[in-house]
């Protein structure tokens, strides 16, 4: 295993990581987080904000403005994960703290629009890191697939055909 410090010896953390990332110069429609300590940028289209939309405006149906995020850095478990999820809905009575971060264990469901970018990604570390914050529902839209993912543990995955209306989500 090897560790990566920046000059000067002081410890790579994601505080540190997404200060550097304020300070770049990152592309205008660009998206940033932070996956297992690498710093991920890619670009946002129309088809992702479409589809990000369409999932807050039916989550809006069961849970009030307040609690829906989307974009919003939160800091989950494993090595340096901060990740800037597409859609999180925050439980009941969920705050910020005093830094104005929210925190994993107060979420009720995440969802990532996914691309040919951020696929391995979405499936594989953000989907486990998600299942260690014990966070009970993870969909994963995927739009060239027309399909949805829902998984609520890294064992349990199922997905789901989203046609003929892909931004569809049915909660019982």
């Amino acid at each position: 295993m090897m560790t990566i410090e920046p000059a000067g010896g002081c410890p790579l953390s994601l505080d540190l990581l997404f200060d550097w990332l304020e300070r770049m110069p990152v592309p205008e429609g660009y998206k940033s987080e932070v996956v297992g300590g690498a710093v991920c940028l890619w670009p946002q289209r129309d088809w992702h904000w479409h589809n990000t939309i369409g999932t807050i405006e039916q989550l809006m149906a069961a849970y009030p403005r307040k609690r829906l995020k989307s974009d919003v850095r939160i800091d989950f478990p494993g090595h340096l994960n901060g990740f800037a999820s597409d859609v999180v809905a925050m439980a009941e009575g969920a705050a910020a703290d005093d830094e104005g971060r929210w925190c994993c264990r107060d979420i009720d469901f995440v969802a990532e629009v996914t691309s040919r970018e951020t696929a391995r990604n979405d499936y594989g570390p953000k989907k486990d890191a998600y299942a260690l914050a014990g966070v009970p529902v993870y969909l994963v839209v995927d739009p060239t697939s027309a399909s949805a993912t829902s998984s609520p543990t890294p064992s349990a995955v199922r997905t789901v055909s989203t046609r003929p209306s892909p931004s569809v989500i049915r909660s019982t």
